[in-house]
């Protein structure tokens, strides 16, 4: 079978640029340059301590200005034209690269710095550069659709790219924690409707993350394989594969909550098996098909990769995928109010069991 091939380049203001082109694709291997004229880099953000939670905020002021719900024409994620000079200069299958408006970076810590980003003494006016890289990762060419639409060629093609990049990033100098993730919807809050997600590699470990290994460290080494075999024993089961097992979490947030773990100890997306990739760009896909069929119109989420950091609880945190929604009925959404903004404690409004039952008819409905 032909490999899926990776294509290294920059755009004209020294971003870098990976085509990631499908096993048998019909594109030629040869790239068009950038030509756009150079434009300068924004400036660094900065982070700042939050002495309340010990939480660390980025300053990005350059995204205020970054493109929102452009039409068509304008794509910035489409290949590029003459009437259109866009991000991606030339046809691709799936094409990855550094946003253009960063949460963090582009620089990275000098040589030698090594200030711990965690377990950090709580002071007033407390900042750092905001170091790290975000980066872009386009699901297609087409400027409409969604996950649901690729083909699983295609898919596989994109699981392919967030390894590579989750292994290149975890090696940056300075990073802590890589975090793979897709918003889709406008109710989301989207910017762009192209299909794409993001990766953003920390300078820190977040505050989800610091969570989970405090709770191993309560419960034990074996926390994530015991939720596994909790899950899998249950009536919230929506499919059981060879690599991996797809559940409505028994503590769900979110009216619409699916959560996907692997079966052996695997720390992130770079450490999977060829298998696995293979499995990841199926059930993805099931699993989007599925809450798009709950209602009439596609279904708003967040779709969100927990991976280990990348230096600590590799051998007990585990790869994880939540994919959560806000939608609560056809025309009605879930919003953070008092209780889940103001003090992080989260009421359900579906309970898991029905929504498993939801989900697992929409399911038997999905096509061979």
């Amino acid at each position: 079978m032909p490999a899926i091939a990776k294509r290294v380049t920059w755009l004209s203001d020294g971003r870098e640029l990976i085509y990631f082109d499908d096993a048998g694709t019909t594109l030629p291997s040869g790239r068009k340059p950038d030509e756009r004229p150079p434009q300068p880099r924004p400036p660094q953000p900065e982070l700042r301590l939050d002495p309340l939670t010990g939480e660390w905020i980025s300053i990005a002021t350059a995204r205020q200005n970054r493109a929102f719900l452009p039409p068509d024409d304008l794509d910035p994620l489409a290949p590029a034209t003459p009437e259109n000079p866009t991000e991606i200069p030339d046809m691709y299958d799936v094409a990855v690269f550094e946003n253009k408006s960063p949460s963090f970076g582009p620089g990275l810590p000098p040589p030698g710095e090594s200030r711990a980003w965690t377990d950090e003494v709580i002071g007033l006016g407390q900042s750092r550069p905001g170091y790290g890289r975000c980066e872009v990762v386009c699901f297609t060419p087409a400027r409409t659709g969604s996950w649901a639409d690729l083909s699983v060629s295609r898919a596989r093609t994109v699981v392919e790219a967030w390894a590579d990049r989750t292994a290149f990033l975890s090696g940056l100098r300075g990073v802590e924690q890589v975090y793979v993730f897709e918003n889709r919807g406008r109710q989301i809050g989207v910017t762009l409707h192209h299909p794409h997600g993001q990766i953003y590699a920390y300078p820190y470990i977040t505050p989800r993350t610091h969570r989970l290994l405090g709770s191993i460290e309560s419960y034990g080494p074996r926390l994530m394989a015991d939720i596994l075999a909790f899950e899998q024993g249950s009536e919230r089961v929506l499919i059981r594969g060879e690599h991996f097992t797809v559940f409505v979490p028994f503590a769900a947030r979110w009216p619409v909550e699916v959560h996907m773990i692997a079966h052996r100890q695997v720390p992130d997306l770079a450490a999977t098996s060829d298998g696995e990739r293979d499995e990841i760009a199926v059930l993805y896909k099931k699993i989007v098909c599925a809450i798009d069929l709950l209602y009439d119109t596609p279904t708003p989420y967040i779709a969100a990769w927990h991976q280990a950091p990348v230096r600590r609880a590799r051998d007990t945190a585990r790869l994880m995928l939540q994919v959560t929604s806000p939608r609560r009925a056809a025309d009605k959404l879930k919003y953070l109010a008092g209780s889940e903004t103001g003090m992080g404690a989260f009421i359900g409004d579906i309970a898991p069991e029905q929504s498993a039952q939801r989900l697992r008819a929409a399911l038997s409905a999905l096509p061979e």
